[in-house]
């Protein structure tokens, strides 16, 4: 296990440390940037020089030191050879770990920011928004030019063409547009994902973000159960056809996924609740503590609308059935994780009593433990993050898989998304408090051992291969793992099954709703799925785009219908 020695964690989480040379290397390994097969960047800081004319301070135009040496004004016909791809730094490792507030940083500056829109290429085919990259098409070379250019009012009315929450995917999408960005090809992507966050956070600063009222109402109804962000672009987009939207939601606050799946360190929820009022605003009806399919029956709600769109997503964890599985201080991530956010949330109201449990009952603290997460991806570092802002005793991640390559393997050419090593923010934290990176890789858990009272206190693993014939253990690879807190991060297997069962509607051989892509419909009429709930497990820009998909649907299927009379 990773202990950190008592002088150690006594400088971290005390005075901190002050070691320029380790804080310089971490922030290094902290910046956000999308893996390429290489990479001509030399040496950077957090910005290009720049030179302003003499004597004033505010020139908004200045000349900016390019790769060749020469000082020149900005320019974006050779942006992307002139200039050095630099991310938006999130806040330092050692800062953040102590609080709950988002890893962002201030962002770049104006000038800083118009040199990384002149590196979009404006490309004849721009990857970035096909199939390969951005799954809601967005328009990116389009808003990079009117960023480049100064037009910032624009560029939100681009951006939200395509996209009907910026301000989340530009917070917590992977970015698969920088890996099929055309600039990667022979150097590093543009800071798309950076771009468009600070497009549509300008856009709120400015008020440019305000209600959109339907001019007229259909008369029609449309039902639409779950939040996240599948249910909430197809709530979105159905209202402003026109049709009277109501949204059911289990849980005791809207978002779904984006209130209680994702920490507060990388979507802030005042963000999630600012787009929701806006929504509220323009007519949307949203409804919490309604467990449909189980205290209210799906089919009541289907009876009294003209249209039903599932879109409860794949909550169904993964498990790990093995001997020992039972003993206490076993967890599934979306447990840890939900709860630690519902007690933010007490506490930031002031309430540490509701009835979510009895007030901090449920809570599930890393503090002072060895903690184990056993699986990789988004929530697996969002289980490391949340651990360390406990302030774990130590925290160690398995991957089942075998460690990625630097650069592109031959068999994952551009643009497909870049499988490579990368290093997350919550793998930075570690690294900076710890000394080293979490993961352990082709590891598999056999066991988990535990006390008389049946409390965790470890787990056996062995090493493994994965070859043509799946994955073999390695003999005599078995180690003993002493811990008292793991979480499984292995992923969803499919929705809850009781609302299809109520509906009778057809599943695929995951058991996830069959609705084939693009048409949406379920083999009951007048429903529709979209999301994790149809496709699995995905991302969130893929919820969205199934949103919006099954929104278009829907409303076509409406429209068949016939205008009623009570429209307006």
């Amino acid at each position: 296990m990773m202990l950190a020695a008592p002088a150690l964690r006594s400088s971290i989480f005390g005075a901190r440390r002050s070691a320029a040379g380790a804080l310089a290397q971490r922030a290094v390994l902290d910046r956000p940037a999308t893996p390429t097969s290489r990479s001509h960047s030399t040496k950077l800081g957090t910005k290009h020089e720049i030179w302003r004319t003499e004597g004033t301070d505010t020139d908004n135009n200045p000349a900016v030191k390019r790769r060749d040496g020469k000082v020149l004004p900005i320019d974006k016909n050779r942006g992307f050879v002139d200039y050095a791809r630099i991310p938006d730094p999130y806040r330092s490792p050692l800062e953040r770990v102590f609080d709950w507030k988002e890893i962002n940083d201030d962002g770049h500056d104006p000038v800083e920011r118009t040199v990384q829109a002149a590196r979009c290429m404006d490309c004849g085919t721009p990857f970035c928004q096909t199939h390969t990259g951005c799954p809601v098409n967005n328009l990116i070379p389009e808003w990079n030019d009117l960023v480049y250019k100064g037009q910032w009012r624009e560029a939100i009315d681009r951006l939200h063409k395509t996209n009907n929450f910026p301000e989340f995917t530009g917070r917590v999408c992977p970015a698969p547009c920088e890996g099929a960005c055309v600039a990667g090809l022979v150097d590093s992507p543009v800071t798309i994902k950076n771009m468009e966050y600070a497009i549509i956070e300008r856009a709120w600063e400015e008020g440019w973000v305000t209600p959109r009222i339907p001019k007229s109402r259909t008369g029609f109804s449309v039902s639409v159960v779950g939040s996240g962000p599948a249910g909430l672009a197809a709530a979105d987009q159905l209202n402003q056809m026109g049709h009277k939207v109501t949204v059911y939601e289990r849980d005791d606050r809207i978002g779904g996924l984006l209130m209680y799946g994702i920490p507060n360190m990388k979507l802030d929820k005042e963000t999630v609740q600012r787009r929701v009022d806006l929504m509220t605003e323009e007519g949307i009806e949203f409804v919490t503590n309604a467990a449909i399919g189980t205290e209210v029956d799906v089919n009541v709600l289907r009876a009294n609308s003209d249209a039903l769109v599932l879109a409860m997503g794949a909550t169904l964890p993964r498990d790990l059935k093995i001997k020992g599985r039972e003993a206490k201080g076993i967890h599934f991530a979306m447990e840890f994780l939900t709860k630690n956010q519902k007690r933010l949330m007490m506490t930031a109201d002031g309430n540490l009593t509701s009835n979510w449990a009895a007030g901090d009952a449920q809570f599930i603290s890393a503090e002072g433990k060895d903690v184990i997460v056993i699986g990789g991806g988004d929530t697996g570092t969002d289980c490391i993050g949340t651990s360390m802002r406990h302030r774990c005793k130590s925290i160690v991640n398995f991957e089942l898989m075998p460690r990625p390559p630097d650069a592109r393997a031959p068999g994952n050419p551009w643009p497909e998304w870049p499988r490579v090593f990368g290093v997350d923010y919550g793998h930075a934290e570690v690294s900076a408090v710890f000394g080293e990176d979490p993961r352990k890789y082709s590891v598999m858990t056999k066991e988990f051992s535990m006390d008389e009272s049946g409390n965790l206190t470890g787990l056996t693993t062995t090493e493994v291969e994965v070859g043509p014939d799946g994955v073999k253990p390695v003999p005599g690879s078995e180690k003993h793992w002493p811990c008292d807190l793991v979480i499984l991060a292995m992923g969803f297997v499919s929705p809850e099954q009781e609302i299809i069962q109520s509906l009778n509607v057809d599943v695929d051989q995951r058991n996830n709703v069959h609705a084939e892509y693009g048409d949406f419909r379920t083999s009951a009429e007048g429903v529709f799925a979209a999301g994790d709930c149809r496709r699995g497990q995905s991302l969130v820009v893929w919820a969205i785009n199934e949103g919006r998909g099954a929104a278009d649907a829907a409303h076509a299927h409406l429209l068949s219908l016939g205008l009623r009379e009570e429209a307006v």
